[in-house]
């Protein structure tokens, strides 16, 4: 594979033509530009506050409204037509932007978007979503399955998998506007600023997250590469071209890792897509199981349960997705025992041990694309690995999130009392964005992952080094490492 191909890492339709920007850079335009027009509110301009937010209901009347009281004469159904059009208009632009076909997607995204949101609707349900028993007396109801209102993304990944299984062709109808990849990277960009005001509450507690998960990104992903590369070439008789991205899928980030080191050694494009395929599959499973295991055993160490899911679950969207579920089921647990930690803790931690991980992946995959056009395949001379591809293989979306959580944290901290009290509302607004492509990114991991077409590919063999490696080994070592660097330590009391 040439290095033109190599390098060249935009977006291509059927017809060969070039995006001139990739789903990276957009995710981090739309996540700024949405952060942006939030924080106008501090200057006394609510730009966003008609955006439609969701409450847990008895009554379907009870479920929707503006997220802003300014916005309130739009009503709940208002506010969710305005959200749609919204979006429908930035993601439609988005798409040209990317050189898809705009009139498909906008078709695609409509029945994406109103299924999405009919089923967080459903998760709201107070018998859903209700947690204390005060709040079961509110609604009049005399049990609940505790979810609290995020528990909606459990419906939204529920929905997406029965029309991946049951409507494969109603799934291939939709496929342009299904991007999890896209629509979590924007709600990560937007969570930085989220978390910086969750950050500057506890700077200790904050600062010693931060500390500690570097720390146990170092720790664990040393472990995990050698470990399951040495599986995948001695068990299973893999060569280096599919070990490489193999390891780097099950141990660092999933399908990002995958395609930034198939590409880096130079690996045949057939590699990274299956290893990807296997990704999303197993990403699905975990996160449909390790969060209720997290509620279970670690409801007492709950920052523990979410750098857990930050460390095992692989890609964003799925590991920052359980570290939401977790959240939800956790502080549910707790606040039936009378303990009520502040919201944000956990899946802060979760989504900060994922944006570690991110950062490492253009460093592991420079190392590679090193050591393999060096000493492995040099092809000719002077054929060497550049340093401008540890750029190019980066995350661009995680200078997004860095950008919101420095400018959320100087605001809190840095700005006048008059002004610092209001960012968090004005913030707020925009984390109704980010639950929004939460929603989105639950339902379209679903709808990719229809498992028995993917078993047909005739990939057993992948899938069995990545069932044994992952729960066999990698999920039970970032649990052991999690403990170690997270363990006793817990989430502010809220209030």
């Amino acid at each position: 594979m040439s290095d033109t191909v190599v390098n060249d890492i935009r977006p291509r339709r059927a017809d060969g033509v070039t995006a001139p920007i990739n789903e990276d850079w957009l995710a981090v335009l739309l996540g700024l530009a949405i952060f942006v027009l939030a924080l106008a509110a501090l200057v006394n301009f609510d730009l966003i506050g008609w955006v439609v937010t969701t409450s847990v209901w008895g009554s379907l009347g009870q479920s929707l409204r503006a997220t802003s009281k300014g916005y309130a004469s739009l009503g709940g159904v208002g506010a969710l037509i305005a959200t749609y059009v919204a979006l429908t208009i930035v993601l439609g632009i988005a798409a040209a932007a990317l050189k898809s076909d705009v009139k498909r997607f906008v078709l695609a995204f409509t029945a994406v978007f109103w299924i999405a949101f009919a089923s967080w609707v459903i998760g709201n349900f107070a018998h859903f979503a209700a947690v204390t028993p005060a709040e079961q007396q509110k609604f009049g109801i005399h049990w609940s399955l505790k979810l609290t209102n995020e528990g909606g993304y459990i419906f939204a990944l529920i929905a997406g998998l029965i029309i991946a299984n049951f409507f494969p062709r109603f799934a291939d109808a939709v496929k342009d506007a299904v991007r999890p990849e896209l629509y979590i990277k924007v709600a990560i960009v937007i969570l930085g600023g989220v978390f910086a005001v969750t950050a500057a509450s506890k700077l200790s507690l904050a600062s010693s997250l931060i500390l500690r998960g570097l720390a146990a990104i170092v720790e664990a992903y040393l472990i995990y590469w050698a470990v399951v590369y040495f599986i995948a070439r001695k068990w299973f008789g893999f060569s280096r071209e599919w070990a490489a991205p193999l390891a780097s899928g099950i141990s660092i980030c999933g399908v990002s890792a995958a395609i930034a080191v198939g590409g880096a050694i130079r690996a045949r494009p057939v590699v990274p897509v299956l290893v990807s395929s296997l990704v999303v599959i197993f990403a699905v499973v975990e996160v449909l199981i390790l969060p209720f295991v997290a509620q279970a055993f670690l409801a007492h160490e709950p920052m523990v349960a979410g750098a857990w899911m930050g460390l095992a679950v692989k890609t964003d969207g799925a590991a920052v997705a359980a570290g939401g579920i977790t959240e939800s089921l956790i502080l549910a647990k707790n606040a039936a025992e009378g303990v009520n930690y502040q919201s944000g803790w956990i899946l802060g931690t979760a989504a900060t041990i994922k944006v570690f991980i991110d950062i490492f992946i253009g460093i592991w995959a420079f190392v590679l694309g090193y050591i393999w056009t060096n000493h492995i395949n040099v092809t000719r001379e002077g054929d060497k690995a550049k340093l401008g591809e540890i750029w190019q293989r980066f995350p661009k979306f995680i200078i997004g999130f860095v950008i919101t959580f420095a400018v959320g944290f100087y605001l809190v901290l840095g700005s006048p009392p008059e002004v610092a009290k209001n960012v968090p509302a004005a913030i707020g607004e925009a984390n109704t964005f980010r639950v929004i492509f939460f929603i989105l990114t639950f339902f379209s991991i679903g709808v990719l992952s229809n498992f028995k077409t993917l078993w047909q590919e005739g990939f057993g063999k992948l899938a069995a080094v990545y069932l044994v490696s992952l729960f066999g080994f990698v999920v039970w070592v970032g649990l052991l490492i999690s403990w170690i660097f997270f363990g006793g330590i817990t989430p502010p009391l809220a209030g």
